[in-house]
């Protein structure tokens, strides 16, 4: 039996592609009588067997050593192509991680998505997105995962636009595939330049080749940034940071998974190719770098917006940016549970999120207000998914983010601020969040809200019984630290930045007395971070700018001094056609005459030329 589920682990992602294709005749209207319930029921029904079959098989290998499996794809002269599978605990866990998670968000669109019209299309691009994910997982080659990678920026573009009659998903579609475009380009110059370098895509053979290999500091820096952009933008990292806020316009149960699975995606790749990264100490103080700076400030610019979708998106960038630094200080494991973690809290909030939107019909947490009453069972699951990403002893994040500050941020104490001030500011932020939308007095869009059905109650209600139940679970795997850390200071500073920022933040928000953010000074810094530091405006002064006078000097290039010599040749072609036609005269005995000649010219000048 474990011999057939290790043989047939390339089932996993091709049961949410099967699902998709299935999708395809109520997708594009051939069938019409049923409605489109029927493609979503047959796309929940695959994502659930890729869910059994997932946990049945790391169940099955738990304890078996990490296998690899090679299919031959291409193979034409020297370019050989296969496409890899590693069958792990840690791959297998990641597609059981990415097919939950893709259950629980298809019950939920159930629910949310009962009305809309294009319900069977969305389903098709989820299970196309569930197919790309659990390839991920389990790839074992970087060639097999950047095609996937596009398979992800692909389904991004189509579900970010998903309500395309709407101008501004169209725009927020365009801009989220553009931005990833960037990395993604980077990242086919990187990975073609490894191919030829190393002579290999497969992970395990780069990591062996990289113990010995001997690039220079230039090539070995210059392909690690090529590589790491990719990641970059597929995390929402800074400087391609401003996709996933706009990715927002998409329906939220394609924003559960975006925002807990798919950018974990981008980080997982960035793991996997470690070894290659640390053979240019520039490439690892770079990605510190940019985790930092994304990490302090998303977290900032998430206190400054007022729309719900957003606030929660940008935490995202914040705890991938920890993870980049992780990665950076080459800590692979506290990487990877960091993940593991976010990705279970996050999708949590977004349920919670989505329940909220879906009962008020605004994503304003202003126009919001006194839901704790009316919807509890909502409330409850905010909460623990609250609780569960920041850190609070027991669950699962508090010993991701302890095991962060206790390793990573004991070697600097730069990252060790990072890592207490984005805990504080997250908790700040969701304290803020809770108190606008469920303490206080009910406003008039939340006057007679209901709590939502059970279609989107289940999902959220089982979700947060796993994050309530991570830490056995974690216990159970040997993931936990021993108790004698849990008296150190990093533990001690961690706590108490999350104590402080539930505390400043029941002050101004849950406080019936709270005081108000009042003064110019005030308005002008809440602008600066609702706007995300202006970055678009910074980049229209610098990238878009160059980008602009570059193609205006290439096309006044191409108009004038392209097209002015073709069009030149042109008009001498045509003048000396013009000019000779009068030469002709039409009498055989002229041209013989103008031969001969030629010829006794020529032979005159060689004549000449030979004997000079």
């Amino acid at each position: 039996m474990t011999q057939f589920l290790i043989d047939t682990v390339w089932w996993v992602p091709l049961y949410g592609l099967l699902g998709a294709i299935v999708t395809l005749p109520w997708a594009v209207g051939m069938v019409r009588r049923t409605g489109p319930r029927p493609a979503a029921y047959f796309n929940i029904l695959m994502t659930l067997l890729a869910l059994v079959h997932s946990i049945t098989l790391l169940l099955a290998t738990w304890a078996l050593p990490v296998l690899h499996l090679d299919r031959a794809w291409l193979d034409f002269m020297d370019l050989r192509l296969t496409l890899s599978v590693e069958v792990s605990s840690i791959s297998v866990g990641a597609a059981v991680l990415a097919t939950g998670l893709s259950l629980l968000a298809q019950i939920f669109a159930l629910g949310y998505l009962e009305k809309d019209w294009a319900l069977a299309r969305f389903y098709g691009l989820m299970g196309f997105f569930e197919a790309a994910m659990s390839g991920l997982a389990l790839s074992d080659s970087l060639f097999l995962s950047y095609a996937l990678l596009e398979m992800l920026t692909l389904s991004t573009y189509l579900l970010v636009g998903f309500w395309y009659a709407q101008p501004l998903v169209v725009t927020a579609a365009r801009d989220a595939f553009l931005t990833k475009r960037v990395g993604d380009m980077l990242l086919l110059m990187g990975v073609v330049s490894l191919s030829a370098i190393a002579g290999t895509l497969g992970f395990g053979q780069l990591g062996i080749w990289a113990e010995t290999a001997q690039l220079s500091p230039l090539v070995a820096t210059l392909l690690g940034l090529a590589l790491i952009a990719g990641p970059v933008g597929k995390c929402a990292q800074f400087p391609l940071n401003l996709w996933l806020d706009e990715a927002m316009e998409g329906p939220n149960p394609a924003s559960i998974l975006r925002n807990s699975v798919v950018v974990a995606c981008g980080a997982y790749v960035l793991i996997r190719m470690e070894p290659i990264l640390a053979l240019s100490p520039v490439v690892l103080t770079t990605l510190i770098a940019i985790g930092a700076v994304t990490a302090v400030g998303a977290s900032l610019v998430a206190i400054g917006q007022i729309d719900i979708k957003r606030v929660i998106s940008h935490s995202t960038s914040a705890y991938l940016g920890l993870v980049f630094i992780a990665v950076g200080m080459q800590r692979q494991d506290i990487a990877l549970l960091l993940l593991l973690t976010h990705a279970i809290a996050k999708a949590l909030l977004f349920m919670s999120v989505g329940s909220i939107i879906l009962t008020t019909n605004t994503q304003n947490i202003t126009e919001m207000g006194g839901l704790a009453a009316r919807m509890p069972a909502t409330s409850s699951t905010y909460i623990v998914g609250s609780l569960g990403m920041v850190a609070v002893l027991p669950l699962g994040s508090f010993w991701a983010l302890q095991q962060w500050a206790t390793t990573v941020g004991s070697h600097l104490m730069a990252l060790m601020l990072v890592v207490l001030l984005v805990n504080s500011l997250t908790a700040f932020n969701l304290t803020r969040v809770f108190g606008l939308i469920f303490w206080g007095q009910p406003q008039a869009k939340t006057r007679r809200a209901p709590e939502v059905p059970w279609l989107l109650a289940t999902p959220s209600i089982s979700l947060a019984i796993i994050t309530l139940l991570l830490p056995l679970m974690l216990n159970q795997w040997g993931l936990l630290p021993e108790m004698a850390v849990w008296a150190s200071m990093p533990t001690v500073l961690l706590m108490a930045s999350g104590l402080l920022g539930v505390g400043l933040g029941g002050v101004l928000y849950l406080s019936p007395r709270s005081p108000e953010l009042r003064g110019e000074g005030w308005k002008v810094l809440q602008n600066i971070l609702a706007y995300d530091f202006h970055t678009d405006q910074l980049y229209r002064l610098t990238v878009v700018f160059a980008v602009r006078q570059g193609a205006r000097l290439t096309a006044w290039f191409d108009q004038y001094v392209v097209d002015g010599m073709i069009n030149l040749m042109g008009v001498a072609s045509i003048m000396g056609g013009e000019s000779l036609k009068y030469t002709i005269s039409g009498q055989s005995r002229n041209y013989l005459l103008t031969v001969f000649v030629g010829v006794i010219l020529g032979i005159a000048w060689l004549g000449w030329a030979f004997l000079n």
